[in-house]
């Protein structure tokens, strides 16, 4: 009892919690370019082998096994395609029992392991009726096939843990039909030795399998799983997170235990968070091998847990050291009673959970069989791991050297709706470098597997295979932002001002993984974004700012810092800035960026007034072209133009323009009221379209010619009449019988040097 509130309600462990994401990246993103592999007639590829060599990946799918070519980092490629589907008769006998055709009654490919150099191993659940083949790599043939019950599941979407070591299969799963009754067991034995599975009386309670690992010194194995767990006595069925012990060649007893494991062992493993319930149910379990040269006993062993009590999605991350399962398996044992499950005090003797119990005395072996839980539980070596509101379902983990020539773990977490994010670990707290989106759609069924020297991981979904690289430093712009970022596989180059990889990096590459001084990035290595914009008055600005990253905060001032009145400036909830161009709002605007106590200048804008179509010309661009970060301009003229404005002293956030016939506006349109919306039935029924430039050119130089003409043809006619009257000596008068208007022909030379319309002289 004692135990089990140890197990529930107490943790020496200390934890951490992790933030957001910084930086996301949709699917197909170009900042995150993604390779993807898949064939029309191929789905489900959700078992993944890589070789040796990294140069292939073996796939596992429905109805096919596929060799793909990823000797390249860049691209993946079909090198060959084995199909494998159930018989007529397996198809029928499946829909027969209950199950869908389509769907269920297929061949999901579940185990692809290498055999040797020449053959592969494969295991699929063949219409629910489980069939194991070897495939030959040099022909490509299906060589062998028979049945397979016991060494992979019936059910397309049941887990199972397979491994084949020196040519020897171990696996864990079910046996039957409904998945009811679970199985550790070791096929394919060499030298004569017997196949060896569990005994009966050594049962697990619906377990949940998920890997399997090799202890290459002590020549064991370790198979993760959840089960529920028979020595609690709760209202509810508590699930509980094990790893549990075989030996590789054990050959099971002479009298007891004939053909059945002497070695196997099992315990609990503990994550859980100070002040919290555990973590209890196991999604998946990675297994990091120490470096080069270091003792196998510091293997570590990364899990991913879910808590059967949560309301929301969470997950944690707890760390296990191989020398703590060894030190577990080695101590003392409980006893449990089969008939009451009641746990009897702890049991001390030596051969207990040890390897090479085959000629061991009956009673020995009698007690093995009660003897199987150990009384200590696992106990993680790093502080827990949370991650709020995440479900993850996969992880794989890799070491980075950092500048300062410390290692990193670098996690990369797979969570259900098809986010892959990169979180790091430090003595700073726990970071979500980025999340990627690998795929669209919710799956049941997935898979990862990493690459370290290729930098890739290799995701297996529904549709087809994705390689996602582990770092893409090109994607942060600015020394700021690859700084922020903290990212143990990325720095700051001042020779190239750029973020670069560290694989054949300059040596003065700057990073700040354990806190930011503040003087990592100059002034003159600041990347700003910076645009000079001529608008006319009355004119509605929207001035774009993007985020670098989800944890900034932006803030817009003028260029000597000053802050922005309410009353003239609105900051939208995108970050943008809109206001009126007035004489008042003329200037310089700069978009700052806050990340903890960093701020940075991301943009930066110079509002001039236009003085002509020249100045227009620079803001009239085809909106299609226009980048997030370049301003909107929405036009106020008296002028008829092209766009149709609908003001009604109303907010700017109100306003819109609308393009008019086939012309497509060169402005980009902000969202209008209801009111506005439902006011634009017809273009027709609207203002006045306003009149551009050209067209009022043309109606100038029309009027300049007609003054031209009407200039000429007064010249002429008053050079006709001074021709007519030069032979007298004088003017004409009433006396001389010709009666003149002086004062309509006065008003008429008038009209005529004045540039005036033609007018008529009357004689």
């Amino acid at each position: 009892m004692a135990s089990s509130l140890a197990l529930l309600f107490l943790s020496l462990l200390g934890s951490t919690h992790a933030l957001p994401p910084r930086i996301s990246f949709l699917l197909n993103s170009p900042e995150r370019p993604l390779l993807h592999f898949s064939l029309t007639d191929v789905s489900n590829t959700t078992t993944l082998l890589l070789s040796n060599d990294s140069s292939t990946l073996y796939v596992g799918a429905r109805n096919a096994i596929l060799l793909l070519d990823v000797s390249r980092s860049d691209v993946i490629s079909l090198r060959s395609k084995v199909t494998w589907s159930p018989s007529d008769r397996d198809r029928g006998d499946c829909a027969y029992k209950g199950q869908d055709p389509e769907v269920d009654c297929q061949n999901f490919v579940h185990v692809v392991q290498r055999m040797n150099s020449t053959h592969l191993y494969v295991c699929g659940s063949n219409a629910y009726n489980p069939q194991q083949a070897f495939i030959d790599l040099e022909r490509l043939l299906v060589v062998q096939q028979d049945e397979a019950r016991g060494r992979c599941p019936f059910s397309p979407f049941e887990r199972s843990s397979t491994v084949v070591i020196d040519q020897e299969l171990f696996a864990a799963t079910t046996t039957d039909f409904r998945g009811s009754k679970p199985q550790i067991s070791r096929f394919l034995s060499k030298d004569g030795r017997p196949d060896i599975s569990l005994d009966s009386s050594i049962s697990l309670l619906e377990p949940r399998f998920v890997s399997a690992s090799l202890d290459p010194a002590g020549q064991k194995l370790y198979f993760f799983f959840s089960e529920i767990g028979k020595e609690f006595s709760f209202v509810d069925e508590l699930q509980i997170p094990r790893v549990a012990q075989v030996c590789k060649d054990d050959v099971g007893g002479q009298r007891i235990l004939q053909k059945k494991w002497t070695s196997f062992a099992k315990s609990a493993l503990l994550c859980q968070p100070p002040q919290q319930p555990p973590f209890n149910i196991l999604e998946d379990m990675f297994t990091l091998q120490p470096p080069e040269g270091a003792d196998a006993s510091e293997t570590l062993f990364y899990g991913v847990f879910t808590s059967q009590w949560s309301r929301r999605p969470e997950s944690a991350v707890c760390t296990f050291k191989l020398k703590d399962i060894r030190d577990v398996f080695a101590g003392t044992f409980k006893t449990l009673e089969k008939e009451t499950y009641r746990l009897k005090h702890p049991v001390g003797r030596k051969y207990l959970g040890q390897c090479g119990l085959s000629n061991s005395s009956d009673s020995q072996l009698s007690e093995v069989k009660m003897n199987f839980l150990t009384s200590s539980n696992v106990n993680p070596v790093a502080p827990v791991l949370v991650f709020p509101g995440q479900k993850y379902s996969r992880l794989v983990v890799m070491k980075a050297m950092a500048a300062n020539s410390q290692q990193y773990d670098v996690l990369l977490l797979l969570t259900e709706s098809g986010f892959l994010h990169k979180a790091v670990p430090s003595d700073q707290g726990l970071r979500v470098v980025e999340e990627i989106q690998v795929f669209r759609e919710p799956q049941r069924v997935k898979s990862m597997i990493l690459s370290s020297s290729k930098g890739l991981v290799y995701v297996g979904t529904s549709e087809g295979v994705t390689a996602v690289p582990v770092a893409r430093c090109l994607s942060y712009r600015s020394c700021w932002q690859c700084i922020l970022a903290r990212d143990p596989l990325c720095g700051w180059s001042p020779t190239r001002k750029t973020c670069t990889g560290l694989d054949g990096a300059d040596d003065d590459v700057v990073q700040a993984l354990e806190g930011i001084s503040g003087s990592e990035c100059l002034p003159a290595e600041q990347i700003l974004q910076h645009q000079e914009v001529f608008v006319q008055p009355d004119e509605v600005m929207t001035l774009h700012c993007v985020k670098p990253s989800n944890l900034t905060v932006l803030s817009w001032s003028s260029a000597d810092g000053a802050v922005l009145p309410d009353r003239l400036f609105i900051q939208a909830a995108d970050g943008s800035l809109r206001f009126l161009a007035s004489a008042a709002t003329f200037g310089s605007y700069r978009c700052q960026a806050k990340e903890g106590d960093v701020m940075e200048v991301v943009a930066s804008y110079d509002v001039r007034p236009a003085s002509g179509p020249r100045h227009l010309s620079k803001v009239n661009r085809d909106p299609t072209t226009l980048s997030p970060e370049e301003p909107t301009v929405i036009p106020v003229s008296d002028e008829p133009q092209h766009e149709t404005l609908i003001t009604n002293d109303s907010d700017p956030e109100e306003r819109v323009t609308q393009a008019k016939g086939d012309a497509i506006s060169d402005q980009a349109i902000v969202p209008t009221s209801r009111k506005d919306s439902r006011s634009m039935k017809d273009p027709a029924e609207e203002a006045p379209t306003q009149r551009s430039y050209h067209s009022e050119l043309v109606v100038v130089s029309l009027l300049l010619a007609a003054c031209i003409l009407v200039l000429a043809l007064g010249a002429v006619r008053l050079w006709r009449r001074r021709s007519a009257g030069s032979g007298s000596d004088r003017l004409p008068s009433a006396d001389d019988g010709t009666r003149t208007n002086t004062s309509m022909a006065m008003h008429s030379l008038s009209s005529l040097e004045d540039g005036g319309l033609d007018q008529t002289i009357i004689p």
